[in-house]
């Protein structure tokens, strides 16, 4: 394949902010000067270590050490390759790339055709739910509340019935059997391919940044022998695990909230009627339960660092819908935020409450939520009979488990005042009972340790980190002083800069970050601080890496720049007093009278002029 020539390459990475890309998957924050955090999308972590800063195009996570341009970020996430990532961003901004060969773009392959293919069939499905055909599957939705509007609001579309129509349509646009089998988009039998959805009514899923990649369709006709709901089978981009449903749709809402706050409903129909009636962050799974793949991609969507986000569970009031609110439970303490479950009056499903009670009862649902652990709570107890004593016993047990799960100290003595109300018995006994669950055999929940870079001690390959090194005034000046110039060097006096340059360090490690920022020729061309930081030799890789990325200690850009230029005086300064204390002392070992006592003394003069000189300055 052609290689997309390298001028294209900078181009499209200069006019793309990478914050933006970032931004779609993880919720950012300011992080001082120039910077921005979040929870990092390649660990699991309770308090943001990941940091964009958009200026020089990079990220970095303190926490597992990750850290990249934009093109290296795409290629993580979304695995697909560097041209692939090019190309994507390429588009995004209507840049037309060009190649060595001076060719036209080569056709995608990979991961981006099973994009494509996924495009093409939502916008296929589309158009065929305006077809004579498609009365059944228009009479669904309006029966259900949804008008012309709100099925293009979703994308929503029609399967016509027969065997290959949609197959047709694709392959009259380019897409080979083996690229829609590959998307899941067609099936393999006896009688060859053969579309996987036909006579149904069809939902597009999208990734969180709107991308198609996958689907669920509804049946429609009594002769339909398949399942009620039928999705897309695990493709290379659409994983079902970690797929939520209208999430595209509500994280920017989830983002902005004041809480934040994530309503999880059981289908695509609840997810359309929580949006029209106002509730906006409402999404959902796709054909599986709620789980721990779904709990990261909402801890970072959500910015999840604190216990004032809510994430409310919506579920039928049915038996199998409070099955699966003790499902969500289980998965409970991996959220910082709060997080409850809201049961509608007669176990009406969100959509079922809009038609019978209109939006506000859609709205009123939140406020008739209850905590998750309570709900958890209650629905042991329902089990048994607490006129009895035997009941009240029998209750305990199989309650305190559930408040030995809380580990928050000021709240689990909160619960076990709860269950001592509902049960009608002595605090001291729950609390005692609540003891034995808490070390009686039960397994603790399991928490992710956050990784830790291996300290270079007795380790020569170990990365090197900001926390590696010594705490002296003098290796201080020199990180903040590279801190400076990573982060704002392009902006510094190049003749200053320079000089500050000149002198090694005394620290190895931050000596290493030195030679390949004094190597650099062009500090104003985008992007040389990411290459610098990459050229660092290993294991000082990553210290290069934090310090492009730490926090600058600065109120506003001018305050930086003046900081990180006075950390360059202060780093000349250092280098004419290190001068000044050697001339002395060749001074008191050569005869004063000497040619070479007469030299030292003139350049002794010159360093002091040159010291007062940056000292007035």
């Amino acid at each position: 394949m052609p290689r997309i020539l390298q001028a294209d390459v900078e181009e499209v990475k200069t006019r793309t902010n990478i914050a933006d890309i970032v931004g779609e998957r993880v919720a950012l924050k300011s992080a001082g000067v120039g910077s921005m955090k979040g929870l990092c999308p390649f660990h699991d972590e309770k308090s943001p270590s990941f940091h964009v800063r958009p200026q020089v195009g990079y990220y970095h996570c303190f926490g597992c050490g990750a850290s990249g341009d934009v093109y290296s970020f795409l290629r993580e996430m979304d695995h697909v390759s560097f041209t692939e990532a090019v190309e994507r961003l390429a588009a995004r901004i209507g840049y037309s790339l060009h190649y060595e060969d001076g060719g036209a773009a080569p056709e995608s392959s990979g991961r981006s055709r099973l994009y494509a293919a996924n495009s093409a069939a939502g916008e296929y499905f589309r158009s065929q739910l305006l077809s004579p055909e498609a009365e059944t599957a228009r009479r669904f939705l309006g029966e259900r509340g949804f008008d012309a509007g709100a099925a293009a609001h979703f994308g929503v579309g029609y399967a016509p019935r027969g065997w290959e129509n949609m197959l047709k349509a694709l392959s009259a646009q380019g897409f080979t059997r083996d690229e829609l089998t590959a998307a899941g988009l067609v099936s393999a039998g006896q009688r060859g391919v053969y579309d996987r959805f036909r006579g149904r009514l069809v939902w597009p899923i999208r990734d969180v940044t709107g991308q198609t990649i996958g689907f669920g369709a509804r049946k429609l006709y009594d002769d339909d022998q398949g399942p009620k709901y039928l999705n897309t089978p695990e493709t290379p981009i659409y994983k079902k695990a970690q797929v939520l449903y209208g999430l595209d749709l509500a994280k920017r809402d989830i983002a902005r909230g004041d809480p934040r706050r994530v309503v999880v409903v059981e289908g695509y129909t609840d997810v359309m009627a929580c949006h029209l009636a106002g509730v906006t962050t409402a999404i959902a799974t796709c054909g599986t339960a709620f789980g721990a793949e779904h709990i990261k991609v909402l801890r970072r969507v959500m910015g999840d660092d604190s216990a004032a986000g809510e994430v409310v569970f919506t579920f039928d009031g049915d038996e199998a819908g409070q099955k699966a609110a003790l499902r969500a439970f289980s998965e409970d303490s991996r959220f910082t935020a709060q997080t409850f479950v809201a049961v509608a009056p007669d176990g009406l499903d969100p959509c079922d409450l809009r038609l019978q009670r209109g939006d506000a009862a859609v709205r009123g649902l939140m406020d008739a939520k209850v905590p998750m652990f309570e709900f958890a709570i209650d629905r042991k107890l329902a089990a048994y009979d607490l006129a009895t004593v035997e009941g009240q016993v029998g209750a305990l047990r199989a309650a305190a488990p559930i408040v030995a799960e809380i580990r928050d100290e000021l709240l689990r003595p909160g619960y076990e005042r709860v269950l001592a109300r509902r049960l009608g018995m002595d605090p001291t006994s729950v609390h005692q009972q609540v003891q034995r669950a808490a070390r009686g055999g039960r397994e603790a929940p399991h928490v992710r340790s956050e990784p830790v870079a291996s300290a270079p001690d007795g380790d020569a390959t170990a990365p090197v980190r900001l926390r590696d090194l010594p705490r002296t005034a003098e290796v201080a000046l020199e990180r903040d002083a590279l801190m400076g110039v990573l982060q704002y060097g392009h902006r510094i006096d190049p003749a200053l800069l320079a000089r500050a340059l000149t002198e090694p360090f005394r620290n190895p490690a931050l000596e290493a970050v030195r030679q390949s920022v004094a190597s650099v020729a062009d500090r104003a061309r985008v992007g040389w601080a990411t290459g610098a930081a990459d050229a660092v030799r290993e294991p000082y890789r990553a210290l290069a890496g934090e310090l492009l990325m730490m926090p600058f200690p600065a109120r506003d850009e001018a305050g930086a720049l003046a900081s990180a230029t006075d950390m360059c005086r202060r780093l000349i300064l250092r280098s004419i007093e290190r001068e000044k204390h050697e001339l002395l002392g060749a001074v008191q070992r050569v005869p004063a009278d000497s040619e070479g006592g007469r030299a030292l003394r003139m350049r002794l003069r010159d360093v002091d002029a040159e010291r007062l000189q940056f000292i007035e300055t």
